[in-house]
């Protein structure tokens, strides 16, 4: 599975020009190896993504977990900020004074009734229980994490965020565009942390 999609990534950057690569991947990434991937095949744990990635396009690789870099690309760098992303599962991203803490995968952990936050809203449930249900549980989730946390701004992002709107969400949290990730993957050059990289 790890070289199919390293075969098309491969397929769609040929003809375009590029000194550098940020990679977002769906699990947690340390050195450029994903050590988890829950929503993929097992074939990606243990993978040096970012050598293989490297080595197939001749240019320089930098990964991080894909919410992580959205992040990136929406924080101002003050204080305690999270990022949670809607999509297939939940994404988690937490900065300090704009540092990014990186790989809190806060949706495995148990939401207190036997379930993980990612198991109450993930794209499967919001399809099952429908939107104003799944709505719902997203702002369980954000009170539940708020006195762990106490962020000073939370930013709800992914491709499942289009169900809210503004001007229903607490003033602490705000929407961020779905292509939050192509900003990241510019900063995450510029982002602290020699554990991002693998040159």
């Amino acid at each position: 599975m790890p070289f199919a999609l390293l075969d098309a990534i491969v397929t769609l950057a040929d003809g375009h020009v590029f000194d550098r690569v940020s990679v977002g991947f769906p699990g947690v990434v340390r050195a450029g190896v994903t050590e988890t991937a829950p929503n993929l095949a097992e074939g990606w744990a243990g993978f040096p993504l970012c050598a293989e990635l490297g080595a197939r396009l001749g240019q320089p690789v930098r990964g991080c977990n894909d919410a992580d870099l959205a992040g990136l690309a929406v924080i101002e760098g003050r204080e305690v900020e999270m990022v949670l992303t809607l999509g297939t599962g939940m994404g988690v991203g937490l900065y300090i004074d704009g540092v990014l803490v990186p790989n809190l995968e806060l949706g495995h952990h148990p939401f207190g009734d036997g379930r993980t936050y990612e198991d109450r809203i993930s794209d499967r449930e919001l399809g099952r229980v429908g939107v104003v249900e799944w709505k719902c549980r997203v702002f369980e989730n954000i009170e539940q994490i708020r006195p762990v946390w106490n962020f000073r701004k939370l930013y709800l992002g992914g491709g499942n965020a289009r169900f809210f709107t503004p001007s229903e969400l607490p003033p602490d949290v705000v929407l961020c565009d779905n292509q939050a990730g192509v900003q990241g993957g510019v900063r995450l050059w510029q982002a602290p942390g020699r554990h991002l990289a693998v040159l």
